[in-house]
């Protein structure tokens, strides 16, 4: 069956909904859209030296979506975040991260991304065959009661020797620790540029007070499109963030800055709106937005991956950044998934909305 027809097919009846949208609040025409010469066109006139648009180049000219402005890149550092038990318990071979490299390489992607260890062991056989993207930091699981903090595991020295092209790091925004984070991810981001290493930032927002009864902030376009912006601020070159499911977080938990007519001019409820809200906040697309793809549950996997991918790249992001949906699985189908999506990217008849 044709790549186009597969991915209606498993939208379903959703399919025009997803597929039909035009965004008429912030215009494709606003934004700077990815293509093959995308490195070139955002960052030839930054304060990046060569050396980190090597590193750009080689992360974006890798895997099966080179040198389309898209990326594909394998995550896999839930063993800290998650516990390994609990994260690899549905496919052990996981335990052993040359299996991680292995997928990521065997599914096409344009890096892969986990920890100093796990990286580090396999580095002087693998680094030179696909771009690594070393996490610097972690909320670690095994404090009790857990602080949902995010703690530096190695040095971004550490991750230039080993070969990474990039380092990854996570911030969580509205957190009471978020200052001292965002000073130490800043510091680390000019750290790795210095040393011609691009920068991922996993940009997600962290308050008890943003879950109410009736709805979870968390991932509402307002919310995480000003961590998105507070992100590019301190010169991310790659947003990593959760894809939207709702808004009005500022209006709602009356904090910050707002008004009606914010809400009004900007976006509407579209899942596409929404998200083009979260690429609008990284400089209008000139800093590429790539949406996780969130956890396993087993056989909706594949639609839900494909959604978000539609989604993304409707919208004017630049990809996925896809891990348990494909290593909590058998090792061919974790691939197929992961192909299956890289084919939204490539498949021309999905056009930015």
């Amino acid at each position: 069956m044709k790549t186009y027809e597969n991915l209606v097919n498993h939208l379903g009846d959703k399919a025009s909904f997803y597929l039909d949208h035009v965004s008429e609040k912030i215009t494709k025409d606003e934004l700077q859209l990815p293509d093959d010469n995308f490195v070139s066109n955002v960052f030839v006139n930054s304060n990046r030296n060569p050396q980190v648009l090597r590193s750009l180049a080689q992360l974006y000219g890798h895997g099966n979506l080179k040198d389309t402005g898209y990326l594909s890149i394998l995550p896999v550092d839930q063993g800290i975040e998650h516990s390994a038990a609990f994260s690899f318990y549905k496919n052990p071979d996981y335990f052993d991260p040359e299996n991680i490299i292995k997928l990521a390489i065997n599914a096409g992607c344009n890096g892969v991304a986990s920890t100093f260890g796990a990286l580090g062991l396999y580095a002087r056989k693998y680094a030179h065959k696909i771009p690594f993207i070393v996490k610097i930091n972690h909320n670690e699981l095994l404090s009790y009661p857990n602080t949902y903090d995010q703690t530096s595991f190695g040095k971004v020295r550490e991750a230039w020797n080993m070969g990474a092209v990039a380092i990854g790091a996570t911030i969580y925004f509205g957190s009471k620790e978020s200052n001292r984070q965002i000073k130490e991810i800043a510091d680390a981001f000019a750290e790795a540029h210095s040393q011609g290493m691009a920068t991922i930032l996993w940009c997600y927002t962290r308050n008890d007070a943003f879950k109410t009864d009736k709805e979870d902030y968390h991932t509402a376009a307002d919310l995480t499109g000003q961590a998105n912006h507070l992100g590019v601020t301190i010169q991310a070159d790659i947003i990593k963030q959760k894809l939207p499911t709702t808004n009005f977080g500022f209006k709602d938990l009356q904090f910050g800055k707002y008004d009606d007519p914010m809400y009004e001019t900007l976006t509407t409820e579209h899942p596409i709106d929404l998200c083009r809200l979260q690429v609008a906040n990284c400089y209008m697309g000139k800093i590429g937005l790539i949406n996780s793809g969130g956890g396993s549950k087993g056989a909706s996997d594949m639609t839900e991956a494909i959604t978000t991918a539609i989604i993304n790249k409707r919208a004017g992001g630049s990809g996925l950044i896809l891990g348990r949906k494909a290593f909590q699985r058998p090792f061919k189908e974790g691939v197929e998934l992961i192909h299956t999506v890289q084919g939204v990217y490539l498949e021309k008849r999905i056009t930015v909305a």
